[in-house]
């Protein structure tokens, strides 16, 4: 299980949750998206809906939906290409900032 370190994946439930499930949890830094490819592509679609601005939740929804579906398949590919490059640069950074 690979989960950050904001405050509701640390809490004391959820601790005791993922102890119960048997589930081990990767150590990881808070506030660390370029160790997580997914967090780009949240990026992405965060940037398309708010151009579009939404007016209510059904306008949101539908708009998530779309945007979603526009992502290429090679964005998420390149992500993924792209990733063991970024670990080398965490870990030559020593867990410091990196260019991604």
């Amino acid at each position: 299980m690979q989960q950050d370190n904001d405050p509701k994946h640390t809490s004391k439930s959820t601790t005791e949750w993922l102890k119960q499930k048997k589930l081990r949890v990767l150590e990881w830094p808070s506030q660390s998206p370029d160790l997580n490819p997914i967090e780009m592509l949240w990026h992405d679609l965060k940037r398309a809906i708010h151009t579009r601005q939404p007016k209510n939740i059904a306008e949101l929804k539908q708009y998530c939906e779309e945007e979603w579906s526009k992502i290429p398949p090679g964005r998420c590919a390149g992500l993924i290409c792209n990733y063991r490059k970024c670990l080398v640069e965490v870990i030559a950074a020593k867990g410091g900032s990196t260019s991604y």
